[in-house]
């Protein structure tokens, strides 16, 4: 791997080389450029080269173009609308070298688990099937209320997720700008435009070639980054009639382990941290009881089945395990890669004293591994009298690979009745164990030598299975047809349709194995049977239940015979898939925009316009999930969740009118209205106003509607149960607040429950509302100062939402129906309804502050800073339509969602003249409410180093680009995270899934500090 990695930094390296070597004068003659600039502007950048759709039309007049947000010609730095440019400029200054990087960057984008680094471990609920996702967020109202447009039109949602879309399917490499529009745009865009829209924008008319290569290597180590890309067009539209252009990009994001970053450590136990799991690479015994089958080994129990086994403080050591390394005497469970000793405190689990626990988050990935394949064409001609006809197609093709702890085996009576027998293999094992626990409890030494060469049942992390992988592969294809041209008297059209298709499977990649049993524990005859194992009880050992049970593998030892390995080799389900998905749409659009008549202040615009559009989904099951095939342990499938081709039918029309009721003050109303097959229909205006009484001051302000439609996946899947493996609740109703202070099982009102958590679809879900007001102001005193100030409020309604553990058992009394008890309404409960439900509100109001500022020194020299920044003021919930509204959630820490950071900002200040640009840019993200482990929480346990709130995340980037080596050539260097700032340490352990640990990836890199170059080559 070395040498491949070396490879691929000489290919980058090689391309600049290459480039200089074989420069002819026959290439000499540069493109179009085609690149806005940045600009001290409301925006951020001067007037964009092109419209924010697939047009290659001029210019308006004044600086007016196509935005995103609009169906009318305007000035961007001149609107209502609340739009900022990313421009190439502000990408390459901060090193952002993929979409999922400069979605984390707008300071606009929630703090939600949307990245990879987010799903990079064990998830559940609606984060299962995120596999090789990455979304946007904007305004924290979710992924799937962020609208993601390509040159103004829509791209399909991921194809296992089908809710909210991948952005590294984008064409970075042929990508001239990014608009972030920071408004709801529902009356002209319809369903899903709620927190915002981004749109991003290609090279329309490029001439030339093109060649780039980007590098960003760790100084640490790992999580790595190389991109190659290419860029070719040829034809002048004015003097040829056409363009033809073409772009393709290669990139690899190599992975990042957990133990290769020393923040990731699961034993704090001083600041409050620490990991429940007693799976152990040297397992932990335990007294679990007989498989009474007639080929179970442990058919006349185990070695600790039934015994009280008395730690110091009372406790039964033999119900919460026993560590033979956390005994006297023992060699201490740090004396393990990864072990640390179990908190019995913080955890409320007196009778884990003997146990101990492994830092599950440093066998998992910070930084999924990626690579990634995008490309571009576009070709475009001259009809003659204006009028253009293009065809545009892009794709991708990404495969990722998930990768998370190595897989827990705990015994049961049931299908997993795993235990370590005594035989001529194990023997030596298996009495210096059973020694080692007699030793410890004297008192018991009689029952322990009565029960000598019964199996011992245990827990065990299978560090010889290597870490669990989930392999996916997403392809991405979009083509967009368009005619566009005059009609008369400053009117046009654009027509066009377009067909997009995502389609990802995932399949199991290393870390998973046939169980080998049916659910009553006998061998399954369908499961691989176990090489070189002797025959158990008369029948052939298989799966990992057979290979555990012969004895070739040694759970109380790290080191593994070559037999042993053999064994588990024997019965892996490598390649075996798991699931796999496919999301359509095709739309046919037509539009017209024009002036109407003149008053006072000009000419009232008007534009209408049209769209159909059909979305198909299918979720596919897996042959190796059916009723007949083996199960695979561990794996999450999904076939409950398989969908035949759902199919939903979108017809709109929509209007839009600015009217300059007098030179300063335009007045701008959309209305549109949706026909959705399933849902019926909606009708969702739009009002926008801009002020500005002299040419320095602007005001500005808009009052829309908006919705957005449930996903395929939220309606039709199917009914999911897990068990809840967590130990951080209790029953509500005995416990008020659900804050246990007692282990499972013995009792107590507030003891820790441990239910089945049911998951799925609700076939009766209604579309969310929600309503918009934002309120600006811009002033602009000088040609290179600027400063806006935008006020804005989202209140939603009918949320569609899975409400989270916590929600509910805070507000268990609103919801008594989603607690499964036995007897009914009174008895324990067994399980909690977790399925998708529109659950009543939720009002977020915050401010959008952007910043600029510069001075010219003469020639071309110039020092230019800014700032743009998201101030959150208010994010409340209440869950249902009669319920009050709940305490403020900005900044509080939760499992799922979004965190809600009250202030982020992303600065910079910058120097530049005709061949040189320096930049030094900050980025912040304000600190939060900590999480908090049960003993903590319930305020029985105090830790002297607990912080109730996170540290604030802030690092800064340097940047330097040199153009002075000869024309069509940048060289740009940069040092990311220049002083290699750690992720603040912050409690994310979930005691359900084992996720998490001591570091939050919704806000932090992990990778640290880390080197860039950049070569651009044009011809």
């Amino acid at each position: 791997m070395a040498g491949f990695a070396s490879f691929k930094i000489l290919l980058v390296s090689g391309t600049a080389c290459a480039a200089l070597g074989f420069a002819v004068p026959a290439f000499a003659q540069t493109g179009t450029e085609q690149s806005t600039p940045e600009a001290a502007t409301p925006t951020g950048a001067a007037v964009p080269v092109s419209d924010a759709e697939a047009s290659t039309e001029p210019q308006g007049r004044e600086n007016e173009i196509l935005v995103t947000g609009s169906r009318i010609r305007q000035d961007p730095n001149n609107s209502a609308l609340p739009l900022q440019i990313i421009t190439t400029q502000e990408i390459q200054r901060n090193g952002i070298s993929s979409p999922e990087q400069l979605i984390m960057f707008l300071s606009t984008n929630g703090s939600g688990a949307d990245n990879l680094a987010s799903n990079a471990d064990v998830t559940s609920g609606a984060q299962r099937g995120t596999n090789g996702l990455s979304a946007a967020n904007l305004r924290g109202q979710g992924s799937a209320a962020t609208l993601v447009l390509l040159n103004g039109r829509r791209v399909a949602a991921h194809g296992l997720t089908g809710g909210a879309v991948d952005v590294n399917q984008i064409p970075f490499a042929a990508i001239e700008r990014v608009e972030v529009l920071k408004d709801g745009a529902s009356a002209i865009y319809g369903t899903d435009a709620v927190g915002g829209v981004i749109n991003f924008i290609t090279r329309k008319d490029y001439q030339g070639l093109g060649f780039n290569g980007f590098t960003d290597v760790t100084e640490a180590g790992g999580g790595n980054i190389y991109r190659l890309s290419g860029i070719a067009g040829y034809g002048d539209l004015d003097e040829d009639g056409f363009n033809v252009m073409a772009a393709v990009a290669y990139s690899w994001n190599k992975a990042l382990r957990g133990e290769d970053r020393p923040f990731v450590n699961g034993y704090q136990p001083d600041r409050g941290l620490s990991i429940d799991t007693r799976g152990t690479p040297i397992a932990t015994a335990f007294n679990i009881g007989a498989n009474t089958r007639p080929n179970s080994i442990t058919a006349a129990g185990t070695l600790l089945t039934g015994l009280t086994l008395t730690a110091p403080n009372g406790a039964n050591a033999a119900a919460g395990g026993i560590n033979v390394l956390d005994l006297p005497g023992g060699a201490g469970c740090e004396s393990m890669d990864g072990g640390l000793p179990y908190d019995e405190a913080l955890w409320n689990a007196p009778s884990t004293y003997y146990a101990c626990a492994w830092d599950t988050g440093r066998a998992a990935v910070l930084q999924q591994p990626i690579n990634t394949l995008t490309y571009y064409g576009r070709g475009v001609v001259n009809l003659g009298m204006g009028h253009q006809m293009s065809l545009e197609v892009t794709g991708s093709d990404a495969t990722s690979a998930k990768r998370f702890s190595n897989a827990q085996l705990t015994a049961n009576t049931t299908n997993l009745a795993i235990a370590y027998p005594l035989n001529s293999l194990t023997a030596a094992t298996y009495n210096s164990v059973f020694n080692a626990i007699r030793a410890a409890f004297p008192a018991q030494a009689a029952a322990l030598d009565g029960r000598y060469g019964r199996p011992i049942a245990y827990r065990w992390r299978c560090i010889a299975c290597g870490t669990r992988e989930y392999v996916t592969n997403t392809k991405t294809l979009r083509a967009a047809f368009g005619v566009e041209g005059p009609l008369f008297e400053g009117w046009d059209y654009r027509a066009g349709a377009s067909y997009a298709k995502s389609e990802s499977s995932s399949v199991l990649g290393t870390g998973y194995y046939y169980r080998g049993t049916l659910g009553n524990g006998d061998y399954d005859p369908n499961a691989p049977a176990v090489a070189g194992a002797a025959a158990i009880n008369g029948f052939t050992p298989r799966g990992l239940v057979g290979v555990m049970n012969s004895g070739l593998i040694n759970p109380f030892s790290l080191a593994q015979t070559p037999e042993g390995l053999a064994a588990l080799e024997s019965v892996s389900a490598y390649g075996a898939t798991l699931y796999g998905g496919q999301y359509e749409v095709k739309q046919f659009d037509l539009s017209l925009s024009g002036p109407l008549f003149r008053i006072w202040g000009g000419d009232v615009q008007l534009a209408v316009g049209a769209d159909v559009r059909r979305e198909t989904y299918e979720f596919n099951g897996s042959d190796a999930a059916a009723a007949s095939a083996p199960v695979i342990f561990l794996a999450a499938f999904d076939n409950i969740n398989a969908l035949t081709p759902k199919n939903r039918t979108v017809k709109a029309a929509y209007a839009e009118m600015l009217v300059p009721i007098l030179p300063g003050l335009e007045v701008t109303g959309a209305v549109r209205i949706d026909e959705y097959s399933g849902f019926g229909s909606t009708t969702n205006p739009k009002v926008s106003v801009k002020f500005r009484p002299i040419d320095q001051i602007m005001f500005r302000g808009s009052y829309n509607t908006g919705f957005r439609v449930p996903s395929f996946n939220q309606i039709f899947n199917g009914l999911t149960e897990a068990p809840y493996l967590g130990s951080d609740i209790a029953d509500p109703v005995r416990c008020p607040g659900g804050v246990p202070t007692s282990p499972v099982g013995t009792g107590t009102p507030c003891d820790q429950i441990r239910p089945n958590i049911y998951t799925g679809g609700n076939r009766e879900l209604g579309p969310e509302t929600a309503k918009q007001l934002s309120a600006g102001v811009v002033v602009q005193p000088a040609p290179l100062f600027s400063a806006s100030v935008d006020w804005w409020m989202i209140n939603v309604d009918n949320t569609i939402q899975t409400l989270t553990l916590r929600q509910l058992i805070d507000n268990a009394a609103l919801f008594p129906e989603r607690f499964l008890r036995d007897p009914p309404e009174t008895g324990t409960i067994f399980g909690i309804d977790q399925r998708w439900i529109n659950a009543g509100s939720r009002r977020t109001q915050g401010l959008e502050v952007s910043l600029r500022g510069g001075h010219e020194f003469g020639g071309s020299s110039r020092v230019m800073a800014g700032l743009d920044g998201t101030l959150l003021l208010k994010k409340r919930e209440k869950l249902t339509p009669t319920a009050q509204y709940g305490p403020s959630l900005i900044g509080v820490f939760t499992f799922a969602g979004d965190l809600g950071v009250r202030w982020k900002h992303n600065a910079f200040v910058s120097y530049s003249n005709d061949d040189v640009a320096l930049s030094l840019s900050q980025i912040f993200r304000k600190g939060y409410r900590n999480g908090a482990l049960p003993g903590i929480a319930a305020g029985t346990v105090t830790r002297p180093g607990y912080n109730a709130f996170v540290k604030d995340y802030i690092v800064y980037n340097l940047s330097l680009s040199y153009t002075g080596l000869a024309p069509g050539y940048k060289l740009t260097a940069g040092v990311r995270n220049l002083f290699d700032t750690e992720p603040p340490f912050a409690i994310t352990y979930d005691g359900n899934t084992g996720a998490g640990g001591s570091w939050e990836p919704r806000v932090a890199d992990p990778r640290g500090r880390s080197f860039t170059m950049g070569v651009e080559v044009k011809f």
